[in-house]
């Protein structure tokens, strides 16, 4: 009986410990926003990236502290890069690694799966199953909607008859918001592929004549 004494003191340790760490990462949850990174608008505070790493580490299946340690890894990626070529793509592969592990945990994540497509269209990867599932997998904001479909309109994913469906959905948040998003609008059609600039112009005409006839003019 002794024995199990002690396998029972040592288990109530370990759970006992376990739900402490638990408790002080819930407190310390970063505010860090897939969101924010793509559309650039991300600040990363000092020491949140090796924060993210030992959070990630204690809590494999936290889908939240697996999203933050993506989020920061690819900060450093976009952000940050390398100055070497070698440096860089190895740092796109650790990236790419912690964006892939959290959403095998969490993958209903529409932005981190725009984040994937954004890191592998760097290195001349498929983004396109990525890409894909940012559209199915949730709804996003009109910001990254706008983010989302630049990586479209300027890549060959324009000419996937799928993407030129679920792009759709972007183009209407956009245009429904046109006085904020016009000038990038106009910049992101004279940036893009001539798939890109059909899908466009040909979206617009159906949704927005007059905005159609402005984007002729470029």
């Amino acid at each position: 009986m002794t024995w199990l004494r002690a396998v029972g003191a040592c288990t109530a340790v370990v759970l006992i410990t376990y739900a402490g760490f638990a408790f002080c990462a819930a407190l310390s949850r970063s505010k860090l926003r897939a969101d924010e990174l793509v559309t650039g608008r991300f600040q990363p505070e000092a020491g949140t990236g090796f924060a993210s790493t030992v959070l990630a580490a204690l809590f494999p299946f936290d889908g939240d502290f697996l999203a933050d340690h993506a989020i920061a890894k690819t900060a450093q990626v976009l952000n940050q890069p390398a100055l070497d070529a070698s440096t860089r793509a190895e740092d796109n592969r650790a990236a790419q690694g912690a964006v892939v592990a959290a959403l095998n945990v969490s993958p209903i994540r529409p932005v981190l799966w725009l984040t994937l497509a954004t890191l592998k269209a760097r290195t001349n990867g498929t983004a396109l199953p990525a890409l894909k599932a940012s559209y199915l997998t949730g709804p996003v904001s009109s910001d990254v909607a706008f983010m989302r479909l630049q990586a479209v309109t300027s890549s060959s994913a324009a000419s996937d008859e799928e993407i030129r469906l679920l792009a759709l959905s972007d183009i209407r948040a956009v245009l429904s918001n046109r006085p904020r998003f016009e000038a990038a609008l106009i910049a992101a059609y004279v940036q893009a592929t001539q798939s890109g600039k059909t899908l466009l112009m040909e979206s617009a005409q159906a949704l927005d004549p007059k905005f159609s006839g402005l984007l002729r003019r470029y």
